[in-house]
């Protein structure tokens, strides 16, 4: 039982940075590799520190904030939300749900919904929706749908989606693994060819690797795996999940090639970083595989996050959120790759989703966001090398402007 003392812990200490990180380490899990900064506010691009220190966010909390921290739009759905009713669970209706599908049907161009919570849940449910397409559409004979993936991946870290993935550190230790997943090089369109059998169900994939370092296929190569899966009745599913609603300067990534997929996963962005929301979308044929009692999560299609999702969605559409990508990260790229570094090895991006690779001489990408945090800019390290810079797509081009100077200050001396 919760004594008095419990309660009141800590209740009259002045925290500093370094006391709220002691906390952390002292009572949490050490699965995350944070800087050292303690974040207490945020607004539009910036966030400030516990101490009052000003940050220009580069990070966007992996692309969850494209609409900015704490949108004012998105905030007056919630509160009105939550002053109503919060959580009816799929038992019954309510009357936020059938808008927000009808608003992502509409972007996305594909007509069925089905909410979740995490990213994760989501790549979960396209998965159980490809299987149970393969047995009972497809025809594929019991217990042997396979999935094509692509090396380098990253989908999220439950069992499952760590079952195909690459990296070691994802895998070990967390064996036996899913079944069911076969893995090609990324961007290679031969290779997918000569990997479908008479069991592949589908291709899953993100349009560009995000965790992977801001890796993008070769021009064309959407198209060509459309094509390829349209020939032998395979599903294409992007995982947009981290590329998607605006972040590359279309609403979804796979649109810079005019392909359309068979499903699409979608979560981070989706509720401006107000709320975890996520969702499958997909065709009819698809979709319609699921009866009551298939799948399902007492969060996910949950009122509150409907009614934030929507003002989300809302915000991306109505303030040009995709273009303003477009334009500015094609102005943040090309200023980057001016910079003349000895450490960089290449500058790539789309939209507002860029990474820059560094020598193996430089010493890995960690130091150089510490140094970048000390000059107030938030960037993260992504596979040691790289530094991904995916700032809130409000950021203005004077922000742009102001951040350049000092990561060419931090590349140039470090």
């Amino acid at each position: 039982m919760q004594t008095i003392e419990n309660r009141n812990l800590n209740k009259n200490k002045v925290f500093n940075s370094q006391d709220y990180i002691k906390l952390e380490n002292d009572y949490g899990a050490d699965n995350y590799h944070p800087l050292e900064v303690v974040i207490n506010k945020g607004q539009g691009a910036w966030v400030w520190d516990v101490e009052g220190n000003k940050y220009l966010d580069c990070l966007s909390a992996y692309s969850a904030l494209n609409q900015g921290h704490c949108h004012p739009l998105i905030y007056q759905a919630l509160v009105e939300q939550a002053s109503k009713v919060t959580l009816t669970s799929r038992a019954f209706h309510n009357d936020q749900l059938g808008k927000f599908y009808q608003k992502i049907c509409h972007i996305s161009g594909l007509p069925k919904v089905l909410p979740m919570n995490s990213g994760a849940e989501a790549v979960e449910t396209a998965i159980k929706a490809i299987r149970k397409w393969a047995y009972t559409v497809k025809g594929v004979s019991h217990n042997q749908a396979e999935i094509i993936v692509c090396n380098n991946n990253f989908a999220g870290r439950t069992i499952s989606l760590v079952s195909f993935s690459t990296e070691e550190q994802y895998q070990s230790g967390f064996a036996p693994f899913t079944p069911g997943f076969k893995t090609i090089p990324y961007g290679d369109a031969k290779a997918l060819k000569s990997a479908i059998t008479p069991n592949t169900a589908a291709f899953f994939l993100e349009p560009i690797q995000g965790e992977g370092g801001i890796i993008i296929p070769p021009v064309g190569y959407l198209q060509e795996i459309e094509s390829i899966c349209r020939k032998n009745n395979v599903l294409l599913v992007f995982d947009e999940i981290q590329t998607g609603l605006g972040r590359t300067g279309k609403m979804f990534a796979f649109e810079h090639e005019g392909v359309k997929p068979d499903g699409i996963t979608i979560g981070k962005a989706l509720s401006g970083g107000f709320y975890p929301i996520s969702a499958f979308i997909s065709t009819h044929e698809v979709m319609d595989v699921f009866n009551p009692g298939d799948h399902g999560s007492t969060f996910g299609g949950n009122p509150l996050a409907a009614a934030v999702g929507i003002a989300a969605l809302d915000v991306i559409i109505e303030e040009n959120l995709p273009e303003r990508a477009s334009q500015l990260g094609a102005y943040f790229l090309s200023q980057l790759q001016t910079i003349p570094s000895p450490y960089i090895q290449e500058v790539r991006g789309r939209g507002l989703l860029i990474g820059l690779e560094l020598k193996p001489s430089a010493g890995g990408a960690r130091r150089f966001c510490k140094a970048l945090m000390g000059l107030g800019i938030l960037a993260k390290e992504t596979r040691e090398n790289i530094i991904r810079f995916a700032p809130p797509l409000v950021i203005s081009r004077s922000e742009i402007d102001w951040a350049l100077q000092r990561i060419e200050q931090v590349l140039m001396s470090e």
